[in-house]
């Protein structure tokens, strides 16, 4: 585009997270050598504070690409723009009142493209992916990672192979077949389908963009922790809860805080993550509960919230570790408290949270109760999308049509 800034990037390595060994980031990556590990990227911090200031960056147009220094592209202006980012954060004075918290807010994911905090990831993602020849990806999806990333191919014009639980909501499904995306259902959950795809990806040479597989999809959602951190004017809130699936916008959401700190540009210090699950799918709870480094795949996972439909997040380890290092802790709350979630926030105040942020609502109060939050703390809960797909969820009056009234 005549007149656009020029840029370059200020990637510098992909370093394993388990091992710290370092990987070339001009070259398509998948999982770290060796370990088998989750590989991240990383800045030239220094130069990075030397090109550009927190207060260009507020002035910037509001969406992701707005904190293109620290993200991977070699060209992020030139990618395709669906709107990613800049979600609003939200004071809940209501449930607040209700809990007793002055300072209770909602960072509302529902806002973004595909009304789904994946578009961030899909952004990020697919743009590198084509940056670094891919033109055919595979992925397996629990449900809005496959309507993210349909959209965001489409617009690259990138083939996409989606494989999801044969469970999933209809509407992501109808999403990503009008998205063109290529795809198939299983019975089982998200790690069956992650089987079919390396399967299927190794015999067809398509790119497999499982979670935590592939290095950029964290970047996207790492973004939500910029936006946060720049919302508390670079002063973070002392609590972020997540709902925990995967984890990648945990991962992120810790990765941007880190960075922003080494880049000396926060005034306070980074917030305690506290990871949320279903009672019925919830290996990361247990883990912690139980004190351990790794987590184990429960025998018959079971939750009515798709995205928390994880049994073993591949970044586990890093995770745990996550939640170590910034103090934080893990809860988990079962499928009825979730929904009542759902209503609770919605009737309150106006959100109509998809399943996996409305977990968050029951995890506070109990959170609350076992005295990991304090009332007066700033929290953040971290809605990860809408439940527009999700309205078979939602009680609805039996009550027949009322006949219009006579003309």
């Amino acid at each position: 585009m005549a007149g656009r800034e020029a840029f370059r990037s200020f990637l510098t390595t992909l370093r394993c997270a388990e091992t710290g060994e370092s990987h070339d980031p001009s070259v398509l990556q998948s999982i770290s050598r060796g370990a088998g590990a989750t590989l991240l990227p990383e800045y030239d911090l220094e130069a990075v504070r030397a090109a550009v200031t927190p207060a260009q960056i507020r002035a910037r147009p509001a969406d992701l690409w707005r904190f293109r220094e620290l993200l991977p592209l070699n060209d992020p202006l030139g990618a395709p723009d669906l709107g990613a980012g800049a979600t609003p954060l939200l004071r809940l004075p209501r449930l607040g009142k209700r809990l007793g918290m002055a300072n209770l807010w909602l960072k509302d994911e529902g806002a973004n493209p595909t009304g789904t905090f994946k578009a961030r990831g899909a952004a990020v993602g697919v743009a590198r992916a084509h940056e670094l020849g891919v033109r055919e990806i595979a992925i397996p999806t629990a449900g809005n990672a496959g309507s993210a990333w349909a959209a965001y191919c489409a617009a690259w014009g990138i083939g996409l192979h989606v494989v999801m639980p044969v469970d999933t909501p209809d509407p992501i499904k109808a999403e990503c077949a009008a998205y063109g995306a290529d795809v198939t259902q299983v019975r089982g959950v998200i790690s069956d389908a992650g089987r079919i795809v390396a399967e299927r990806s190794a015999a067809a040479g398509w790119f497999d963009a499982s979670t935590m597989k592939e290095p950029y999809r964290v970047e996207g959602k790492k973004t939500m922790g910029l936006e946060i951190a720049e919302a508390f004017d670079w002063d973070p809130p002392d609590v972020v809860l997540y709902p925990t699936g995967g984890g990648v916008g945990l991962i992120g959401v810790w990765k941007a805080m880190r960075e922003l700190a080494e880049l000396g540009w926060l005034r306070g210090a980074p917030p305690r993550l506290i990871a949320v699950q279903a009672q019925g799918c919830s290996p990361i709870v247990e883990a912690w509960t139980s004190g351990a480094a790794d987590a184990a795949r429960p025998d018959d996972p079971y939750t009515v919230a798709n995205g928390l439909l994880v049994p073993l997040p591949f970044a586990h380890r890093l995770i745990l570790r996550i939640l170590r290092e910034t103090g934080g802790t893990a809860a988990a709350v079962d499928d009825a408290a979730l929904l009542d979630g759902m209503r609770e926030l919605s009737s309150l105040e106006g959100v109509l949270a998809a399943p996996e942020g409305a977990s968050l609502i029951a995890a506070l109060a109990l959170l609350l109760d076992r005295g990991d939050v304090a009332r007066g703390e700033r929290v953040v809960l971290l809605n990860t999308g809408n439940a527009l797909k999700y309205t078979h969820l939602v009680d609805q009056p039996a009550a027949p049509p009322v006949d219009p009234l006579p003309a």
